[in-house]
């Protein structure tokens, strides 16, 4: 090789260092951006322990700074509340904003505003601060200041500091639990609701407020790895009270973890290929028996907690009952089956009772029995149809309902659980990943009858004559059991109150829940098995019309029975006096959650969509008797404890013979949701309630009323405005301030038109429940709703 060609090689790879150098200058200039995807572009601290840039997190990607040097490239701080965003998308460095996030269409996600002043330099340090700063040195923001689950060595939390958990280990979305620095000089930790953010009673406090001078104003992660609360006279609390480890070897960071442990970690900077991050220290001790307050507790609602051999929560399902969301193994359980209150559906004939040792769910007691022995406290729980188990600990029995709380196993509680499950639940043989094992399950005498037929029978003969004993047994008893006159149909199904029994519930009508177009709503309790919280409504003008609609509405809903439609507990005919009694339902309606200050998530509103679809479907499609429920809108869908959408108000439904599909009607449904052949007074068939879903759809995904004031200009007609930004290719437009549904966009656009399907004039275009279900709708480009638009 000729010298000028090594001396050109030797260039050459000068320049590839200082390109590869570059990336990790501490300095950034104005004007620099990343890009979602460049995967081996970031921007580091000049050590290179930290990185800045986009981490890939299931197949998103999240901006966010992580140490580097480690195999698993921890992260540490995120922009965005954790949202992660779609390939293609950018974030720059701006002299009038500082740090701008956007999508790959340019709209803005994120930004590190509000400052005063504008950008003079921007440095990424070793301690990993990502800093910006205006003219005359003077810090306009940085990442310290603005936590998210992480601290690190150097970073201090100022009174009023909040840290928020992650939702799960990958999910970066904030969670239930917060560490929080209370303006007293208190450091707590608490669990929140996460749709209104507010925060249950602490399960951790560091008490430092004795008085002014002595409280704690500071909490402070030093270089020394050691954590510490401040006091203003100059004394320390210490949180670290383990011999810290050297911060020259090592890497550090105490983080609030997802199932809300705070942890003090520490990692060897000398990865060998086996080094992790090693706990110093953690707080609760045991987390499992610490949050105790309203809220599911360390794990969700239905589970059960006991700790791992790192003593962190291990949350699993009991037997029967299964994961809410199968990628969250500490989230909430929900039941394989729908225990009902029906006169005969309560009996050892359905359920079956398991018995747990060691397990308890403290804060879901409706009813205390004592003295009592252990064979009648799980007999109890058998027969009474509000009872999900049963707790006997020192002869008391403790019975609990839906959804349980705070449920846990340890030794330390000595007792026995009695938990009620279906039987013949096929998933019982195949427990999932997340269930409890090694239940001493209690055989029923319907089991060891089969066992003895088996036994007895010698031949084929003698075991057909068994069997065909038995059914026959079975089936005469039911029909037996179930027999009742046709006239009496609806008395049969449903309690019958006196109105002085309602009286007394609801302590004279006292506390209002709502009102509709023929009557008030109150709130009552009513004993029957065990206390119970109602919603009593009543008919307050008894003209033709009400009472034509309370007498469909017992019909109706007497007859039915499905997870998406509210409960007719019981109703009162007595004299001028017409009542409906209805399970109560703790979280209002979909109107008070959809249109109020805060917006509730993208998963609790696309979980209550597909709730509203599916109870619609059962009327139109699974009912002995097809109902239109003909006045679908927010205020007629209540919220139970999970969130669950349940049809309320069948005061107006119309009921058809399965050889009928149309019905001339004079319904007087909701302005706004009201299909256009009711105009036109031309027959109404179950693509009425189709339209109505649709415009129900449209507010849920906007979270904004069908008709607005007439200051909206042409935003006013809900359906018209979403039919505008869809045509002109602005559906963001919708859900501008919205920020977790872009991490959905995909689905979002597809219930968009779906919603534009169900508003067709034409009946015919409009798609059934049941292919909206079944993901077999026309999900391409729906015409125009109106040929008026």
């Amino acid at each position: 090789m000729s010298y000028s060609s090594s001396y050109m090689l030797y260039i050459i790879l000068i320049l590839l260092l200082y390109l590869g150098e570059s990336q990790r200058n501490s300095t950034l200039s104005l004007g620099s951006s990343l890009t979602a995807a460049d995967n081996d572009i970031s921007w580091y601290s000049p050590s290179g322990d930290f990185a800045f840039g986009f981490q890939n997190v299931n197949d998103q990607f999240l901006l966010s700074i992580w140490y580097d040097k480690i195999p698993d490239k921890t992260v540490v701080w995120f922009v965005n509340d954790g949202t992660a965003v779609s390939s293609g998308s950018k974030v720059q460095l701006t002299a009038d904003r500082g740090l701008v996030l956007g999508d790959f269409q340019g709209t803005e996600l994120w930004s590190s505003e509000p400052f005063s002043g504008t950008v003079s330099s921007v440095v990424f340090n070793d301690t990993g601060n990502f800093m910006i700063f205006g003219s005359n040195s003077t810090l306009l923001w940085d990442s310290f200041s603005n936590p998210t689950d992480t601290l690190l060595p150097t970073q201090t939390m100022e009174l009023g500091g909040t840290l928020f958990s992650r939702h799960t280990e990958t999910n970066f979305t904030k969670g239930r639990f917060q560490l929080r620095f209370l303006n007293n000089g208190n450091l707590v930790l608490n669990a929140r609701n996460i749709l209104t953010n507010n925060a249950y009673a602490s399960y951790y406090t560091k008490n430092t407020f004795d008085d002014a001078i002595s409280q704690g104003y500071q909490v402070r992660f030093t270089t020394t790895g050691y954590v510490n609360i401040v006091r203003r006279n100059g004394t320390i609390v210490e949180l670290t009270t383990n011999r810290a480890i050297s911060s020259t070897g090592y890497y550090h960071r105490v983080t609030l973890n997802f199932d809300g442990v705070l942890v003090q970690y520490y990692h060897p900077k000398a990865f060998t290929g086996t080094s992790v991050w090693t706990a110093v220290w953690q707080i609760p001790d045991n987390i499992c028996n610490n949050v105790e307050v309203p809220g599911s507790g360390a794990c969700g609602f239905n589970s059960v907690c006991s700790l791992d051999d790192s003593r962190r929560p291990d949350c699993r399902c009991p037997e029967s009952y299964s994961l809410l969301d199968p990628n969250d193994k500490h989230g909430s359980c929900k039941p394989n089956f729908t225990q009902s209150c029906d006169d005969y559906s309560c009996n050892e004939d359905l359920y079956d009772i398991l018995e747990l040792t060691d397990t308890d769910w403290p804060l879901s007691d409706y009813e205390e029995l004592k003295p009592i022995s252990v064979l009648e406290c799980r007999r109890q729980c058998l027969v009474d149809c509000f009872c999900a188990v049963a707790v006997y600990r020192g002869e008391t029995c403790w019975k609990k309902k839906v959804p349980l709380a705070n449920g846990r196993k340890d030794r330390s509680l000595n007792g026995k659980a009695f938990l009620k499950i279906r039987k013949g639940d096929p998933r019982r043989s195949n427990p999932s990943a997340g269930d409890i094992p090694n239940y001493q399950e209690k055989k029923d005498t319907s089991s060891l009858f089969l066992v003895g037929c088996v036994l007895l029978g010698s031949s084929v003969f003698v075991n057909l004559i068994l069997i065909a004993v038995a059914c026959f047994g079975f089936l005469y008893r039911k029909r037996t059991t179930n027999f009742q006159p046709a006239s009496s149909s609806v008395e049969t199904n449903v309690h019958r109150f006196t109105s002085s029994e309602l009286v007394e519930a609801t302590n004279g009508f006292e506390e209002e829940l709502g009102r509709g177009s023929f009557g008030i709503v109150y709130k009552g309790k009513i004993h029957m098995a065990s206390t119970v919280i109602v919603a009593v409504k009543k008919i307050d003008r008894l003209l033709q019309d009400g009472a034509k609609e309370f007498q469909t509405e017992v019909n109706v809903i007497a007859q039915t029975h499905h997870k998406n439609l509210v409960r007719l507990v019981g109703y009162c005919k007595e004299g001028e006096h017409r009542l409906l009694v209805y399970e109560y339902m703790v979280n209002g309606t979909l109107a008070e959650l959809i249109f109020g200050s805060v917006k509730p998530s993208w998963t609790v509103r696309n979980h209550i969509a597909l709730g509203i679809a599916k109870g619609l479907a059962y009327l139109h499609e699974e009912c002995s008797t097809s109902i239109i429920h003909c006045d679908i809108k927010p205020q007629n869908i209540l919220l139970d404890g999970y969130y669950n959408a349940r049809i309320s108000d069948f005061g107006l439904a119309k009921l058809m013979m399965l050889d009928q599909s149309r019905t001339n009607t004079g319904i007087k449904g909701t302005k706004g949701y009201v299909a256009p052949e009711w105009f036109r007074n031309t027959p109404i068939t179950v693509k009425f309630d189709v339209y109505s879903f649709g415009v129900l759809l449209l507010e849920t995904i906007c979270c904004r009323r069908s008709v607005e004031d007439p200051e909206f200009g042409d935003k006013a007609i809900l359906t018209d405005w979403v039919w505008d930004c869809f045509q002109e290719g602005r559906i963001v437009d919708l859900v501008k301030s919205d920020e977790d549904i872009l991490s959905e966009w995909g689905k979002v656009e597809i219930f968009v038109k779906v919603g534009l399907w169900c508003v067709e004039e034409d009946p015919s275009l409009r798609p059934t429940m049941r292919q909206m279900l079944e993901g077999v709708v026309n999900v391409s480009d729906p015409p125009c709703p109106s040929p008026f638009f």
